[in-house]
């Protein structure tokens, strides 16, 4: 009676005190700098309005571009997978849950046997008074087994299931601000494409037209032939560039489409109308790079990774130790009948305490625990990796912002000035003044220029998505630890 009191003790003492063997988690400290390089340089942008980071795309003031946000947010398959990827962690996390808590199970049966006459049985079974040839035989019973969880290996399983689910809801919301981002882009570059085409039409006509006026000036003799060759392959060389664009809009149509989560050619009709390109909202950089950790999903995935990796260690642990368990059944039993199964006569009762330790396993969890903690590093410097990479995408967006809006600026001047130049080389050619080379390099140069202001407004537009994206924007963060604690 005195060994058992110590181990009763033992048992007592650990469930109270919650003790679990294996390293308990702090979130690692990562240096981050204090303020981002390009920060400045957004504050002074002339730019209409301040976007709002959790609803970045209203900014633009675009409401087909924000419609399209929506509808994706609501429709896409990427979300809806990841979506079904937090209800099988949800799952996880409810069987580490039950596994600490006790099991129970109701069982019974009913048999009915025959003994043949002929076996050697029932030849030494006959002559006996009463044999009787037919038997029943009726079970029930309540059992119950509960694994204690003295050294915390169950618990520290459960901390793993807890931070892999809110790794599952924190790769949720990064998928949405994924696919917010994504529909975004595409929009933006279907607009470009739509204004790049204008653009190449407009020059096809403007190329017909001299054409048409050399062909004329040719027929009273006031043109060479080689003038007329020349204009016609101007012309044909800017027809050329109208298919190129026409293929890349179809396919920037048919991927919004996929981001939509429908066929391709549903929202064609809807975009058939040429828009303008959306101009980049203000950005405003408050927040400084650290909080980077605490407003994108997928350095908060990452990090609920690492504590995940960080419980699994104490699981591993927990393998040194012995697990005990109690089990009971409460029951009843009988060979009469039926009646007589829940009688006095009839009731069994057991109890059990059981023992299981690998005492002569050791060499496999040294290995185990091993293999736990280097997994614990590999997700650490996954860890501080993406967070790297957050704070670089963030600085080569806002970046490309700037210098986008910039290189637009200068090709408006360059645009307007080659206009002028351009109606001057006619005018010239006209009164004989220059050559017909002059009048289409003229023509080449506009088209060039224009062409490449209209990028440049597409790609400030698209590098100001890629920095709400790389900034967090698109939800409003939570604070993990706080949901660990519950």
């Amino acid at each position: 009676m005195l060994a058992k009191r110590p181990l009763a003790l033992l048992i007592a003492s650990s469930l109270l005190t919650g003790c679990a063997v294996g390293p308990d988690y702090a979130r690692p400290a990562i240096p981050m700098p204090e303020r981002y390089l390009g920060a400045s340089a957004t504050e002074h942008r002339p730019a209409a309005n301040p976007a709002d980071l959790a609803a970045w795309w209203a900014g633009f003031g675009d409401p087909q571009l924000s419609r399209y946000v929506t509808l994706a947010l609501e429709q896409n398959l990427d979300l809806a997978q990841a979506s079904a990827r937090v209800v099988q962690a949800r799952a996880g996390l409810g069987a580490a849950n039950a596994a600490l808590l006790p099991a129970g199970n109701i069982s019974g049966q009913a048999a009915r046997s025959y003994q043949s006459l002929e076996t050697p049985l029932g030849q030494v079974l006959s002559p006996q008074p009463g044999f009787d040839r037919y038997g029943n035989a009726y079970e029930a019973g309540i059992g119950a087994s509960w694994e204690l969880d003295v050294f915390g290996g169950l618990r520290r399983g459960r901390e793993a299931a807890l931070a892999e689910y809110q790794a599952s809801q924190a790769g949720t919301t990064a998928t949405r601000l994924a696919v917010a981002a994504q529909t975004a882009d595409i929009y933006i570059s279907i607009r470009g494409l739509q204004t790049r085409l204008d653009i190449a039409r407009q020059q096809v006509q403007k190329q017909q037209a001299l054409l048409e006026l050399i062909q004329r000036l040719h027929g009273k003799g006031l043109a060479a032939e080689l003038q007329v060759n020349q204009a016609a392959g101007g012309l044909a060389q800017v027809r050329a560039t109208v298919p190129v664009l026409e293929a890349g809009l179809d396919a920037a149509m048919n991927a919004l489409d996929v981001m939509l989560g429908s066929a391709p050619g549903t929202h064609r009709a809807e975009l058939a109308t040429a828009g303008a390109i959306p101009a980049a909202p203000r950005i405003a950089v408050a927040a400084s790079p650290g909080e980077l950790l605490r407003r994108r999903p997928d350095l908060i995935v990452a990090e609920r990774r690492l504590a995940a990796a960080n419980a699994r260690i104490g699981v591993a642990m927990a393998e040194y130790y012995p697990k005990l368990s109690l089990s009971g059944l409460i029951g009843s039993t009988t060979a009469v009948s039926a009646g007589n199964l829940f009688t006095g006569g009839a009731s069994q009762a057991s109890g059990l305490l059981g023992l299981r330790w690998r005492l002569f396993d050791f060499g496999r969890i040294n290995a185990q625990i091993d293999q736990a903690k280097g997994q614990e590093a590999e997700m650490l410097a996954a860890y501080r990796l993406a967070a790297l990479h957050a704070t670089e995408e963030v600085e080569n967006a806002l970046s490309a912002l700037v210098k986008r809006e910039e290189q637009a600026a200068a090709l408006v001047q360059g645009v307007d000035a080659l206009g002028r130049a351009r109606a001057a080389s006619l005018a010239a050619y006209q009164k004989g003044l220059v050559s017909f080379i002059e009048v289409l390099q003229a023509d080449e140069s506009l088209l060039r220029s224009t062409d490449a202001q209209a990028q440049a407004q597409t790609e400030a537009a698209r590098a100001a998505v890629a920095a709400f994206k790389s900034l967090g924007g698109g939800w409003q963060p939570y604070q993990p630890e706080a949901q660990a604690s519950k």
